[in-house]
């Protein structure tokens, strides 16, 4: 129950996610991609800070886990259009025949910042339950600061794509990108809310994986060092994915990625039940640094160039944060359904294939974008 309860804490965040879609997506389609952008990251950043500073439940009572929900739900509001933002900026700037390859740097960057993470939390983990506990789970939040400043300066500095600055001049962008957006785009929409789903393995992979492994022997440490060799080599490639996908085409590489990542995520699981933890690493890199990759990297891309510049913040943002918030809420599902009993990991895996089947399904209905001229992208089919 006590872990149920922290992957809802966990999930609650991702409920906030569609409502920071829709306001920071009408915000990156009518005052910029750069300045929304900054906003999302000074959200992010005061959140993350602030639950680290928070009183515990002997100082302040329930208002202890009132304030820790409440942070949550602003990292939501913020991650709701972080990547959408990115992978939109990265799309509009990038070279003729390589958009795949430069938007999959937004993905290359979670990953360093999962590595970040876990190596910030390794000495954390290492310290006595008592210190842990009482003080040390705050550092890695405190630590939060540093990045917050580094990547407010980088963001200063950054220019708005001249696709949208062209939309901007000549007095073209919508006042509502929302409503035209489901107007003019509705089946790029749900195209990308099913593709989406393909997030799932991750959601999985980080959160229910290691809290899986634990209960059956394996140190947390040795899975954090899992999780930090598998996205190490992610941030090798996915660009690689992604270049791939420039020049083959968007749908090929991402079904055979997550189709891959359906059916290994059974291995991973089985690994784990047996404590073999050669083969957890191996697996686990297998999925992070090469299925899940071939998916991952190519959805900033993708999701990008089904709409049109005028709608496309908004679009991406909202359609993603469909799959997101579903496969936020799946390790409590997974946790309820596979219970006390440490061989029962079948109903977690089959989770993690159902959404590899939906997001299949998205991807064989949308449109293979990565020819299609930059001006022309989320144009009607003529």
């Amino acid at each position: 129950m006590a872990l149920i309860a922290s992957f809802a804490t966990f999930g609650v965040a991702y409920v906030a996610r569609p409502f920071g879609a829709v306001f920071f997506g009408h915000l990156g389609d009518r005052i910029g991609r750069k300045n929304t952008l900054v906003l999302t990251l000074v959200l992010m950043g005061a959140a993350t800070f602030l639950i680290g500073v928070l009183p515990d439940f002997n100082t302040a009572g329930y208002w202890a886990p009132a304030l820790l929900v409440a942070l949550r739900l602003m990292q939501g509001l913020s991650a709701g259009a972080e990547t959408a933002g990115a992978s939109a900026l990265s799309t509009e700037e990038a070279p003729t025949g390589r958009r795949g390859f430069f938007a999959s740097f937004a993905m290359s960057g979670i990953s360093a910042g999962i590595v970040l993470a876990s190596l910030a939390f390794l000495p954390v983990a290492a310290m006595s339950e008592t210190d842990r506990l009482a003080w040390g789970w705050r550092i890695p939040f405190w630590l939060s600061v540093v990045v917050l400043i580094v990547a407010y300066l980088v963001r200063r500095s950054l220019d708005e794509p001249e696709v949208f600055e062209e939309k901007h001049d000549h007095g073209e962008l919508v006042k509502l990108p929302f409503a035209k957006m489901f107007k003019t785009h509705p089946a790029q929409f749900f195209q990308v809310a099913l593709m989406s789903f393909e997030t799932v393995t991750n959601t999985f992979m980080q959160s229910f994986g290691l809290a899986y492994a634990v209960t059956v022997g394996v140190p947390a440490s040795t899975m954090l060092w899992v999780s930090i060799l598998g996205n190490v080599l992610a941030i090798g490639t996915q660009p690689l994915m992604a270049h791939l996908s420039d020049r083959f085409g968007r749908r090929p590489v991402f079904i055979t990625g997550v189709l891959g990542s359906g059916i290994m995520i059974f291995v991973y699981f089985s690994v784990i039940s047996t404590g073999n933890i050669p083969m957890i690493f191996l697996t686990s890199t297998l999925i992070t640094a090469g299925t899940y990759a071939m998916s991952n990297a190519i959805y900033p891309a993708w999701f990008s160039e089904l709409f049109n510049v005028k709608v496309r913040y908004s679009g991406m943002a909202i359609g993603l944060q469909i799959g997101i918030l579903c496969a936020g809420f799946t390790p409590l599902l997974g946790t309820a359904l596979v219970g006390a009993d440490k061989a029962n990991w079948g109903p977690a895996a089959w989770i993690v294939a159902a959404s590899s089947i939906l997001a299949v399904v998205g991807a064989l209905w949308a449109r293979e974008t990565s020819k299609t001229p930059l001006r022309e992208l989320g144009n009607p089919v003529r």
